[in-house]
């Protein structure tokens, strides 16, 4: 895997510098048409690497099939995922991709912005990183490492596989997907014909890390309808939906259920969006728990809080939305503890030691675990994610392509 480095990087350099940014205000699907700009080059690479089996859809999605050369029939196909969108959180125009070339535990500036400084002190990952290789952006952009990262050690353990043909293994089944960072990455997945028995989602953090646990999620919409009136005459008349909006934001807890002031297993309710008019406003929120009840739970105090505000206002109005987002994916693995232990077995092969842990998120694979499609999460050297400060490590990268490789060829000698 080591002659790969070279293409592995190339690849990355120009995934990351194709716009891909998606849209949570958009209505359609993919929600950004910049996106097929990534998948039509990816379906062309695939092609050139002789895969006569893929396609992108009208939707977006790349699916691509490298046929097995394993003897044994009842070997399962296997699947591989990557998103193709960045985060709408930070820009991803115009990325400029900077290679720090055998790092020595400095502090990085980013040059396009000096305040922008990624510290080792903050960044606890790059003191394995020493003598590697660190790629960033120039600091007015994100990276987009989230998830080219994936894409590239998908496409380099392609590669190899086609290239070494002595590996047996059987169907493998590639899957890249538009949209999954404004939670719509499955929603338009044609499973049958991607037509795989397990899953993996490249799409993780630390050097060696699978992730069999995620958050469940949902999405909360408030809808405040207030009473509008000229601000001139508006005593005892106008009653303002963003002032009792903002009066509800304000109820929240200061220290606690929020991203800001929570870790490991603890959920949070986190607004994202606040728009509207004095006559009508709406507030979005996130809601996370690993445990479902946990969910059900911070729903109903945020509905409690949202109701003894409108209270206060007997002439407005609130609506009031629970959306289903995706649920712990764990759930859904112990089932098929093999698709686990075969992930670790790859991961030491690779001469990792795994870390089998949980992630404060949810990938693509948490709601195909649930779409019959058993998924964990696998490592791709990203950190920083959705932020000026991104970074990845070329190695981590080439170490994630060696475990996909090793993926296939145990589910084959164990079949």
């Amino acid at each position: 895997m080591k002659n790969l480095k070279k293409s592995l990087t190339e690849r990355f350099l120009k995934y990351v510098q194709i716009d891909t940014q998606s849209d949570p205000f958009s209505e359609t699907h993919p929600s950004t048409n910049k996106q097929f700009d990534l998948a039509n080059v990816l379906v062309e690479e695939l092609k050139d690497l002789g895969i006569k089996e893929v396609e992108v859809d009208e939707f977006c999605y790349v699916y691509a099939t490298i046929n097995g050369n394993s003897e044994k029939k009842n070997t399962p196909k296997i699947m591989f995922c990557s998103h193709m969108d960045t985060a709408p959180d930070c820009s991803g125009t115009n990325v400029k991709p900077i290679i720090h070339v055998n790092y020595q535990g400095n502090d990085i500036k980013l040059p396009d912005d000096p305040n922008q400084i990624i510290k080792p002190s903050e960044h606890p990952d790059l003191k394995d990183q020493i003598g590697n290789d660190i790629i960033t952006a120039s600091g007015t952009t994100l990276l987009g490492a989230d998830n080219k990262a994936g894409l590239a050690a998908i496409m380099t353990a392609v590669e190899f596989l086609v290239k070494n043909q002595e590996i047996k293994h059987g169907d493998i089944k590639i899957l890249f997907t538009p949209d999954e960072e404004i939670g719509r990455g499955t929603n338009k997945i044609n499973l049958k014909k991607l037509c795989a028995d397990f899953g993996y989602t490249i799409d993780g953090e630390t050097l060696g890390s699978l992730e069999n646990e995620t958050f469940s999620a949902d999405g909360v919409e408030i809808t405040i309808h207030g009473v509008s009136a000229h601000p001139g005459f508006g005593k005892n008349k106008l009653v303002n939906a963003i002032k009792i909006a903002s009066e509800i934001i304000a109820e929240l807890p200061k220290d606690s259920l929020s991203p800001e002031t929570t870790e490991g297993k603890e959920g949070f309710i986190h607004p994202t969006d606040i728009k509207g008019g004095q006559e009508t406003c709406t507030l979005h929120f996130i809601i996370r728990d690993f445990d479902e009840k946990g969910l059900v739970e911070k729903e109903d105090f945020l509905k409690n809080i949202a109701e003894k505000v409108i209270k206060k206002y007997p002439e407005a109005k609130m609506e009031f939305v629970v959306k289903e987002q995706y649920r712990n994916m764990k759930v859904i693995l112990e089932q098929h503890p093999e698709v686990i232990e075969n992930a670790l077995e790859a991961i030491k092969r690779a001469g990792l030691n795994p870390k089998l842990q949980s992630i404060r998120g949810g990938t693509d694979g948490s709601r195909l675990s649930f779409m019959g499609l058993p998924c964990p999460n696998i490592f791709a050297g990203e950190h920083a994610f959705h932020s000026k400060l991104e970074w990845v490590s070329v190695q981590d990268m080439v170490k994630a392509a060696e475990v996909i490789v090793n993926i296939c060829e145990i589910f084959e000698e164990k079949a």
